[in-house]
């Protein structure tokens, strides 16, 4: 089965024109979200996908630029869609501290019955380093990465070829020999901090260090709204285009 994905966010947690990065995965069977950040349900209404046609949600850490639409698609599932749930795929980690740390307070609502993230979603736990089958013709597997310490954060591969950063620290061991020596993915979808020290992201200086072989699978996301400066600077890697839809190679 052939699968596409169109960004629904490349902007950075800052970024006002292109929104957060999030994805959504589309096939004729499904619809599956990366992620799920404050812009994504407007994101979703630009290009006229309602809530309850979401299919799953996957959760890589829970930095309000990747979970801060949760509460808006869990409130309109609940009273513009029957009650529907969608179901929500994250590790036990994030579990853990997506209710009580960042939903709890505006979901919380004990008088209609509504105590937990599973009276919202149909919350499936998978486990790390996993490959998890959550649609035909699509597996993902969610692989813990350095984003924030001591935070639980996770990069994707989508059927085992196609790797998706969310967001992470640059790791040449893990784009060299996990992502390339070991999977050989051909698409890779990697978070870019355009300029300053890479801190919390892998940043263009540093993504520039990989061989023009690995620069030619690469795809930029979660840049700043100034991305048109850095045109033509980006080595063999472009730039993911928001909205744009793309065939995934299997």
């Amino acid at each position: 089965m052939s699968l596409q994905i169109q960004m629904l966010g490349t902007g950075s947690a800052f970024a006002k024109t292109f929104y957060n990065t999030s994805a959504l995965i589309r096939s004729n069977e499904l619809n599956i979200l990366i992620d799920c950040g404050s812009t994504t349900p407007r994101s979703l209404n630009d290009i006229q996908i309602q809530p309850d046609q979401i299919d799953g949600i996957v959760i890589s850490h829970i930095h309000a630029d990747h979970v801060g639409g949760l509460e808006e698609m869990a409130f309109r599932l609940l009273y513009e869609s029957n009650q529907k749930k969608t179901k929500l795929y994250l590790t036990k980690a994030i579990a853990n501290v997506l209710w009580e740390n960042t939903l709890k307070g505006g979901m919380y609502n004990p008088e209609d019955g509504y105590h937990s993230l599973e009276d919202y979603f149909d919350v499936i736990v998978i486990e790390e380093q996993v490959p998890v089958v959550i649609g035909p013709g699509l597996a993902i597997e969610l692989v813990p990465t350095l984003h924030i310490p001591r935070k639980p954060s996770y990069s994707l591969f989508i059927n085992d070829r196609i790797f998706y950063s969310a967001d992470t620290r640059f790791s040449e061991e893990l784009l060299l020999h996990e992502v390339i020596d070991k999977r050989n993915c051909h698409t890779i979808f990697h978070d870019c901090q355009l300029s300053g020290q890479g801190f919390i992201h892998a940043t263009l200086e540093e993504l520039l260090t990989l061989p023009e072989h690995i620069q030619q699978r690469v795809y930029l996301m979660h840049y700043a709204d100034n991305m048109s400066d850095f045109i033509g600077k980006t080595g063999r890697m472009q730039f993911v285009v928001q909205h744009e839809i793309m065939d995934l190679p299997e």
